[in-house]
């Protein structure tokens, strides 16, 4: 009935569901009740319906014109979002082969100059507190150097770490800045230890403990060079000079001495003086005993150290011959030379003997060492000297036997014993 109604109006195909509902509840109804009573239903539902409608826009009135704004945008939108669609369908084969000619390129497998200074960089901040310990090396050798009193044997063993670090790592620019400034400081110490060899009250001791130290360093500063036989020239040289500076303080007395000497030169009548010339030669050769016997004594115990050191390992024909043989030779001929050049100027003749005793015990003192030159006196045109040799071995001789005696006669005093008490 509702389809007829609805094919009778026109509607047809196009009637939806609601409208074919309301046909069938008209059809219901008889067509007195449509004249009386529909209109004002319809009248009152269109009412109901506009004040929801009124209602809804009062209340919802901007999302309503929003979506509307949206919908009218869509015409627009669409369109552009199809043709970025298509832009990403063709752009994501390029991004894919992009993605594994980067991973070909990058890849672990790969030899790329950006990986490799990549890894270095990783391998550097990995090593870092070990590049920073060894860049502190050099500042603790110089610490180390400069410290008082120095700890020669922890700097030596710092160096010589140091010079191993080169050793393995020969082409690191890093480890070769580092060698140089350690290098720098030892080559430092070893010029305080130089200094140190020229000292004028050195002891035996501590002499053989710096010519040690020094042989520990002079083949790291001067390769090629044989410690056995520079160390102990050195050492020499050092005492020499030593002794030179010592003697060079007696300026001003020469300068006297050098005077009574012009002085005497230039006098007719008989000379008289020579006390200048007298305090010079005493004051000359007893420093000159000094320093000479510990020079020499001193220049032995070095000299039997780096022989004996050396013939341990190698064989004692290929020792190279020491310089010390000769070296008293200069000695000597250093104080010949003053008494040749200043004694004719003391007349006196006790004045003379007692220098010539005082170089009679000089020459005793280094003939101990194997270094004795009293006959050498009689070069000098010295006609005295047999006597007072004669009579300083007269001498020696009395206070041994006066010594000797003492010590026979020596008796040992008992203890008094404590009172045993009675019984």
């Amino acid at each position: 009935m509702s389809e007829a109604l609805g094919d009778l109006l026109g509607l047809g195909q196009t009637a939806d569901a609601t409208a074919l509902a309301y046909l069938a509840s008209l059809a219901e109804h008889p067509a007195d009740t449509f004249r009386s009573s529909e209109p004002q239903r319809l009248a009152q539902a269109s009412h109901s319906l506009l004040l929801s409608v009124q209602a809804l826009s009062k209340r919802s009135h901007k999302p309503i014109v929003d979506s509307a704004a949206g919908h009218a945008s869509l015409r627009r939108t669409l369109p552009v979002l199809g043709q970025r669609i298509s832009e990403l369908s063709q752009a994501v084969p390029r991004l894919d082969t992009a993605a594994d000619a980067f991973s070909t390129t990058f890849g672990k497998t790969s030899e790329s100059k950006t990986i490799a200074r990549r890894k270095e960089a990783l391998r550097l901040l990995h090593n870092a507190e070990r590049l920073v310990d060894v860049m502190e090396l050099p500042p603790l050798l110089t610490s180390a150097v400069n410290t008082i009193p120095v700890s020669h044997s922890s700097t030596l063993d710092l160096h010589a770490h140091v010079r191993r670090l080169a050793s393995l790592y020969p082409r690191s620019p890093l480890v070769s800045s580092v060698l140089g400034e350690a290098d720098a400081a030892i080559r430092q110490m070893a010029t305080d230890l130089i200094v140190a060899l020229k000292t004028p009250g050195l002891k035996l001791a501590a002499g053989l403990r710096t010519v040690g130290w020094l042989k520990r360093i002079l083949p790291d500063l001067v390769p090629g060079v044989h410690s056995d036989d520079t160390l102990p020239a050195l050492f020499l040289v050092c005492r020499l000079m030593t002794l030179l500076t010592t003697l060079a303080a007696l300026e001003p007395l020469r300068e006297l001495a050098v005077e009574e000497r012009l002085r005497q030169a230039k006098s007719s009548s008989a000379w008289s003086g020579g006390q200048h010339t007298e305090r010079y030669l005493k004051r000359f050769i007893e420093i000159f005993r000094e320093h000479a016997f510990g020079i020499v004594s001193m220049s032995k115990n070095v000299d039997a150290s780096f022989i004996s050191s050396s013939s341990a390992g190698n064989n004692a024909l290929d020792t190279p011959p020491s310089t010390l043989p000769t070296f008293p030779l200069h000695l000597v001929g250093l104080l010949l030379d003053t008494l040749r050049t200043y004694l004719p100027n003391v007349k006196d003749q006790t004045s003379r003997d007692s220098i010539i005793i005082q170089v009679l015990y000089c020459a005793g003192s280094l003939g101990r060492l194997g270094a004795d030159f009293g006959l050498l006196l009689a070069a000098l045109g010295v006609n005295e000297w047999a006597d007072l040799v004669k009579r300083h071995r007269l001498l020696a001789g009395r206070l041994e036997s006066v010594i000797g005696d003492y010590r026979g006669n020596q008796v040992t005093i008992p203890t008094a014993s404590a009172p045993q008490p009675e019984t």
